[in-house]
């Protein structure tokens, strides 16, 4: 359980508070992100479903005390692809919630480098559903044509398009639009998801409660960054609202202005 009970930040956009120091490797044009073959699909099920499937439940449930109000919303979508996009409050959690959320639809991940980087686990989480951000226009090319191939495969593409994670904030930080250009441009729906923090009775730790929301369609009457841009909106005023269900702060997050350098000190 997180230890923290307050966290200084500066910059909503970029400050990152997990604990965890990884050096990301470069996903270029050499970068594999869907390997073939009869045996990567057996470490697929064995990694996917033997394990990481039961650990998603034992960890979200037992460990967070998750609950999901809304999950009936994504049942008429069980058999075509979707957007699924989510607050990033949780290190470990956020790799298992959607699993719950979408059981048994398989779910995809964009994700960081680092999450493919780690010496032994960064070569499980790409047969979890990882597909790491790209650096260069040659892996950009492959990480289109995966994420693509795992839409035709009706999978749950997950986004948390907040990128940096703040761990138990209860708000909804600001993000940009470019996350939404993938269903802005291929018209696949979109929902979204919100882990709130909520009193337990007798316990200091709070419970999770998930709420999803949705779907949300981009208007094809707009043109294209205009009608990504809505899409954003609307998901971020949503995600907002839903925000509002936590009742408890867990961590106090307290802004602190940046430093002064000292050559603008003396100017003034």
């Amino acid at each position: 359980m997180e230890k923290r009970t307050e966290i200084y930040y500066t910059d909503e956009l970029n400050d990152e508070f997990s604990t965890a120091v990884i050096t990301p490797r470069r996903i270029d044009g050499n970068y594999v992100y869907d390997r073939k073959g009869p045996i990567r699909a057996l470490t697929r099920f064995f990694w996917y479903r033997i394990v990481a499937t039961p650990l998603a439940f034992a960890y979200v449930k037992g460990k967070l005390h998750q609950h999901t109000v809304g999950k009936k919303k994504l049942k008429p979508y069980r058999k075509q692809a979707y957007f699924l996009y989510g607050n990033h409050t949780q290190q470990v959690g956020d790799p298992l919630t959607p699993n719950i959320l979408c059981f048994p639809k398989p779910v995809s991940f964009i994700v960081h480098p680092n999450n493919v980087s780690m010496p032994c686990l960064g070569r499980i989480t790409p047969t979890l559903g990882a597909i790491p951000i790209p650096d260069d226009l040659a892996a950009f090319r492959n990480f289109t044509a995966c994420l693509l191939g795992r839409l035709k495969k009706n999978h749950a593409v997950v986004i948390y398009p907040e990128a940096h994670i703040w761990p138990y904030y209860t708000k909804i930080r600001p993000f940009p639009d470019d996350s939404f250009g993938y269903p802005a441009r291929n018209g696949t729906p979109v929902f979204c998801f919100v882990n709130t923090y909520q009193k337990r009775k007798n316990r200091k730790t709070p419970k999770m409660v998930t709420y999803i929301e949705g779907p949300f369609f981009p208007d094809s009457a707009l043109p294209y960054r205009e009608r990504m841009k809505k899409l954003r909106d609307e998901v971020y005023e949503t995600m907002c609202r839903l925000a509002g269900h936590s009742d408890v702060t867990f961590i106090q997050y307290i802004r602190k202005e940046p430093a002064v350098p000292e050559a603008e000190q003396g100017e003034r």
